[in-house]
């Protein structure tokens, strides 16, 4: 199928920030698009104080954080979820992805108060876009966190943007055609509670859980990620890390997360037609699987997963 190819070129000294996407046609004939803009940790690839990664002089290999966006083609509707540091590239992406004529947001989802899923925000203030009431929808700590808090605080008295009340199991519904659920998940809960997102759209449900801190104490409070995966079409988990091994000189029990390694062990009596559905996310700019020619990222499609790349594209009619 012919592949139609956009470069995008904001410049930084002298080179392109980013690598092109890619999106195929057929996208036109699906009523509700889902669009991977980002797929790394909240710091992104490379990541500041770390000079020896190729991704510097390489812009193949540079990675934004993980967000997602869901398009309604009928009404232009589009909605983001979580604001990252690298919004604007991601929005202006998206504006190429979905064929658009132009700039529209319509809402952000929230996951939680860690510096990846937030801070895009800062941008829709008067310092930057001074944006006009733009839907903000987040738990009810996440909520107290950015009224209290500066700067986050003078995006809600300026009307920047306009702060939608989330709880957990309360379904919101969008467009007529797409309904989004958060869920509570055990993560480091610092400023604000974490939840992730089921979305569903006119025929399928998806599940973004860019973060959580183990399977297992998951399973402590009654949810297990198998039955999750049975009731969902197709699932972006948190692969932060590869393996265990990949900060020397880190503390990594301080900064939990299920590894690809792990999780692939616990699914590994899955069929295979429910591993198809499992798409890895919010890579941490450490974990080998961000290269394609690398035996862990072949290791992960053997065993019959994937990992989401930026500008993926999924019909959710």
């Amino acid at each position: 199928m012919a592949k139609y190819f956009f470069w995008f070129s904001f410049s930084i000294v002298g080179f392109l920030l980013f690598p092109p996407f890619a999106f195929s046609e057929d996208h036109y004939t699906c009523r509700t698009d889902l669009f991977v803009l980002g797929n790394a940790q909240d710091a992104g690839k490379p990541q500041i104080a770390n000079h020896n990664d190729a991704a510097w002089q390489d812009t193949a290999l540079r990675r934004m954080a993980s967000s997602i966006a869901v398009v309604d083609r009928k009404s232009g509707a589009r909605y983001l979820f979580d604001a990252t540091p690298d919004i604007k590239f991601q929005l202006y992406n998206l504006d190429r992805l979905s064929s658009s004529s132009g700039f529209r947001l319509d809402g952000i989802f929230i996951t939680h108060a860690h510096i990846g899923h937030y801070l895009g925000l800062a941008q829709l203030g008067r310092e930057a876009m001074g944006a006009s009431s733009i839907a903000v929808f987040a738990m009810p700590e996440m909520t107290k966190f950015l009224t209290k808090n500066a700067p986050w605080s003078q995006l809600v008295k300026l009307e920047n943007i306009a702060l939608k009340p989330l709880h957990a199991g309360v379904v919101v519904e969008l467009e007529k055609q797409v309904k989004i659920t958060p869920f509570l998940v055990p993560h480091r809960d610092e400023f604000a509670e974490t939840v992730g997102f089921r979305i569903q759209g006119p025929g399928k449900s998806i599940i973004y859980l860019p973060d959580i801190d183990s399977w297992e104490q998951w399973d402590a409070q009654g949810t297990h990620i198998e039955d999750i995966i049975a009731a969902n079409d197709l699932l972006f988990l948190d692969a932060t890390f590869f393996s265990g091994d990949e900060l020397p000189g880190r503390d990594m029990t301080k900064i939990p997360h299920p590894t690809i390694t792990h999780t692939m062990t616990r699914l590994k009596d899955l069929p295979i037609a429910e591993k198809k559905k499992i798409r890895f996310i919010h890579l941490n700019h450490s974990n080998p699987a961000h290269d394609q020619n690398s035996v862990p990222y072949n290791a992960i499609r053997q065993a019959g997963f994937k990992v989401s790349q930026i500008g993926d594209r999924h019909c959710l009619d």
